[in-house]
């Protein structure tokens, strides 16, 4: 089973120099000698590098308190995350998951082998607590093929105690400094022995040129909503928060945007992409859509007096949210199968190629444009429609028509935004605020049918539906506001938009 540590640390160039007494930085009492340990790490990756060029280490080491295999994900800069599962001759499968979605159907090879002697030292305070540890680790860096040749070197890192203050890093790095160190160049032990055992490789291929094209435009949008699809996915496998509705939100922007920019992006190609990102929307959306409603019940429940609460509401509020909360292990089915590993790379073969038209050459500004004025008509025509129908189920239905067109409105915005300034940031700020308000409608919708549905198993049971109705009124009083202001706020949009 693997299990995560966040580390924080820094790395120094040492250059020969041995590590400075750090004994009084602070509240560091004493500096302890732990002595030296043998470590021998074995880096593995895809052949054309997938995850060092993510800024991923995976590795199997043997020696220190710490063997086995782990992965490395940055979090900020000397900030990562790493996954450790047990020692095995293969990288387990808890592992290979977490990186399946930049790997596919390529194979992990060994990479590098790192084998160093770290001489380690414990930082504590006045009663003993561990605040850091502090290490001169002497590196041998080679390729396991024999290319490359062999290189050595001398680095001092800095790791911050489980629980320990970042601020103590600050105050050592002003001791480590003063003695003559120098952060290291490279932000780990994997990019420095990449570049300097194979000095010859060819460099990392230069990003994208900035956006010219209209075409330039649609395609570094595009290409930004890919890669966050592929850097969620191990974030999403983890269960970190709110990584599924991020994920989501990236899905539905691709999809927009092969929607929206038909006049740049031929739909006829695009079309079978865009079906399958609005397959893994849906797929995304059902534990988070469950989620959103049991948190809107719960808070609801919770803000009721006690005296208003009859039968076992909060019991049989917790088994509906826990009923439906099974959907952890199918997303996960999801994320490896081996429709959603085609559907990345459809997309990375649609951006290598881009079935691109005529309109994807010209100047970006009257092609996107054109594409967004579009899309805002018909947000009007849905708007004006919903809200022109008297309260009830259809002008619900509809409202939540006007919530999706409105959020594609607001992606189109988003993806023209470098191109036309002022205007698209604008929109883009109308737009959220207009979903924002659609969605808490629509979750009210929601929220009213399940109550129904609670209240109708409660009254079989022979249990009161007083709190049940005392809620579907307090949802109904709140969607009844809701109108009145999403009517005020399309009145100060809507003229905007038509003008």
């Amino acid at each position: 089973m693997a299990d995560t540590k966040r580390e924080i640390e820094r790395k120094y160039e040492a250059d020969g120099g041995g590590l400075p007494d750090l004994t009084g930085v602070g509240p560091v009492a004493a500096v302890l000698d732990r002595g030296v340990v043998e470590l021998d790490a074995t880096y593995y990756d895809t052949a054309d590098e997938r995850l060092s060029t993510a800024s991923l280490t995976l590795r199997r080491r043997t020696g220190g308190s710490d063997a086995g295999w782990h992965l490395k994900f940055p979090v900020a800069p000397g900030v990562r995350d790493e996954i450790r599962a047990p020692l095995g001759d293969t990288v387990p499968e808890e592992i290979a998951a977490l990186v399946r979605s930049r790997v596919r159907d390529r194979e992990l090879v060994p990479l590098v082998r790192l084998r160093s002697a770290r001489d380690v030292r414990h930082l504590v305070d006045a009663s003993g607590t561990l605040l850091a540890e502090a290490s001169l680790d002497t590196v041998t860096a080679e390729r396991p093929t024999g290319r490359g040749g062999t290189v050595r070197w001398t680095e001092i890192e800095v790791e911050l105690a489980d629980g320990g203050d970042p601020a103590l890093l600050d105050r050592l790095d002003e001791r480590l400094r003063a003695a003559g160190l120098r952060p290291s160049a490279s932000p780990s032990k994997l990019a420095r022995a990449l570049a300097e055992t194979a000095p010859d490789r060819p460099g990392k291929p230069a990003g994208p040129a900035a956006p010219v094209t209209a075409g330039d435009h649609v395609l570094a949008y595009l290409r930004a909503q890919r890669d966050a699809l592929v850097a969620l996915d191990p974030a999403v496998r983890r269960g970190i928060p709110d990584s599924v509705h991020r994920m989501r939100v990236a899905t539905r922007r691709a999809r927009s945007t092969l929607r929206t920019f038909t006049g740049v992006l031929d739909r006829a190609v695009t079309g079978p992409v865009g079906a399958e990102l609005k397959w893994l929307a849906g797929e995304l959306g059902v534990d988070r859509d469950q989620e959103v409603l049991a948190d809107r019940l719960t808070s609801a429940l919770d803000a009721l007096p006690p005296a208003l609460v009859t039968g076992p509401v909060p019991q049989r509020l917790t088994a509906w949210a826990e009923a439906r909360r099974g959907a952890r292990a199918h997303l996960t089915g999801v994320l490896d199968s081996r429709r959603y590993l085609a559907l990345l790379d459809a997309l990375d073969a649609l951006l290598a190629e881009p079935p691109l038209r005529a309109a994807a050459g010209r100047a970006p500004k009257k092609a996107l444009t054109k594409a967004v004025r579009k899309d805002e008509r018909k947000l009007t025509a849905l708007m004006e429609h919903a809200l022109a129908l008297p309260p009830g189920q259809e002008r619900d239905g509809a409202l939540h028509e006007a919530r999706k067109k409105a959020k594609r409105t607001r992606y189109a915005a988003e993806a023209a935004t470098e191109a036309l300034g002022a205007p698209a940031r604008a929109l883009t700020k109308a737009m959220k605020s207009l979903t924002t308000l659609l969605g808490d409608h629509q979750d009210g919708v929601m929220a009213r049918r399940t109550l129904r549905e609670l209240a109708a198993v409660a009254h079989a049971a022979g249990e009161s539906a007083f709190t049940y109705g005392l809620l579907f009124g307090r949802e109904e009083a709140r969607a009844a506001r809701l109108e009145a202001e999403l009517a005020e706020r399309w009145r100060r949009i809507g003229g905007r938009l038509s003008g």
